[in-house]
C-alpha cells in the first residue's frame, strides 16, 4: 500500500511537472501537443500491444474513441495556450476549475441528477478565477484560454467514464491519443496558418523536453496511476490529483519565480480554490469512510 501512495503521488507530481515543460518547450501549443501524441501514441502501441493489454474494439467505439482524444488534444492545447499568454500559474489555477465543470456539464451529458454541494464548490473556485480575472487585467486572455481548457477538461472524462466499463485503460489510453493525434493532424495545418510560431521543427532542447513529456509526464505517470489504482480506490486516487495544480504552482514559483510577478488578487483567489479543493476532499472523505 506505502508503495502504491509513493507511486501516485509520483504521478500526480509528473501530471503538475507538465506545467512547466509546456514553458519550457519553444514550439507553440498546437505542435506541442502534436508531437506529445505521437511520441505516446508510438511508444504505448510498442509496450502494450507485444503484452497483449490491447483489446480488440469495434468501429462505433474507436469513433467514440478518436472524438474524446479530439477533445483531450483541444484541452491540452488549451492550456498550453494559456501557459504562453499568461503564465504556468495562471494556467494551473484555471485548470481547478475543472470540477465545477464537471458537476456542472456530468449530468446534461450522463442525465443524471445535479449535486448541489458540488456546485457550490465550483461557484467558489470560479469566484476565485473571477478575482485574478478583475484585477490581474494583463492575464484576461491568458485565464480565458484557461477557462475553455477546463471545460475541455471536464468533457473528456466524462466521456471516458463509460467506455472504461467495457475495456480496460491500456486500451483506451493508447486508442484515445492515437485518435487524438490523427484528429488534431487534420486541424494543425489551419492551426499553424493563424498561429505559425517561431518555428515548426523542435530544436535540440525542445526534443529532449518532448521526450519527458511523452515517455515520463505522460506514459510512465499512466502506468503509475494504473497500478496504484490496484492497491488504493478509486474515489482517492482522484481526490489525490486535487493536487496537481498545488505542485504546479509551487513548482512554477521555485523554477521560474512567478510569485514575483503576481499581485495580491492572486493570491486571494487562489486561497478561495484551496478552500473549495479542501472542502470537496473533506466531504468525499466523510462520505466514503
Amino acid at each position: 500500500m506505502k508503495k502504491a501512495f509513493i507511486q501516485l503521488h509520483i504521478a500526480v507530481f509528473l501530471a503538475g511537472f507538465t506545467g512547466i515543460l509546456g514553458r519550457l518547450i519553444t514550439l507553440n501549443e498546437g505542435l506541442i501537443v502534436w508531437w506529445r501524441l505521437l511520441i505516446s501514441a508510438v511508444t504505448m502501441w510498442i509496450l502494450f500491444l507485444p503484452a497483449k493489454r490491447i483489446q480488440k474494439i469495434s468501429a462505433a467505439d474507436m469513433m467514440k474513441i478518436a472524438g474524446i482524444g479530439l477533445v483531450a488534444a483541444l484541452h491540452w492545447v488549451s492550456f498550453y495556450g494559456a501557459i504562453k499568454y499568461a503564465n504556468v500559474s495562471v494556467a494551473l489555477v484555471c485548470f481547478s476549475s475543472v470540477g465545477f465543470f464537471t458537476a456542472l456539464l456530468e449530468p446534461i451529458l450522463l442525465k443524471t441528477a445535479y449535486k448541489p454541494v458540488e456546485l457550490l464548490l465550483g461557484l467558489f473556485v470560479i469566484a476565485g478565477i473571477f478575482i485574478i480575472f478583475h484585477f490581474d487585467t494583463h492575464y484576461k486572455t491568458g485565464i480565458i484560454i484557461g477557462v475553455i481548457s477546463a471545460i475541455l477538461g471536464a468533457v473528456f472524462p466524462i466521456g471516458n467514464r463509460q467506455l472504461m466499463q467495457r475495456m480496460n485503460a491500456e486500451t483506451l489510453m493508447t486508442y484515445e491519443l492515437t485518435g487524438g493525434f490523427l484528429a488534431l493532424s487534420l486541424f494543425i495545418p489551419f492551426y499553424l496558418e493563424k498561429f505559425p510560431g517561431t518555428h515548426r521543427i523542435p530544436v535540440f532542447s525542445d526534443w529532449l523536453w518532448l521526450l519527458f513529456l511523452s515517455w515520463i509526464c505522460s506514459v510512465w505517470a499512466f502506468q503509475l496511476s494504473a497500478n496504484a489504482l490496484k492497491k488504493i480506490p478509486a474515489f482517492t486516487v482522484n481526490l489525490t490529483y486535487n493536487l496537481e495544480p498545488v505542485y504546479g504552482i509551487i513548482l512554477a514559483f521555485v523554477i521560474y519565480r512567478e510569485n514575483q510577478d503576481l499581485g495580491k488578487s492572486f493570491y486571494i483567489g487562489l486561497l478561495f480554490i484551496l478552500i473549495a479543493v479542501a472542502l470537496q476532499t473533506v466531504r468525499v472523505w466523510r462520505r466514503e469512510w
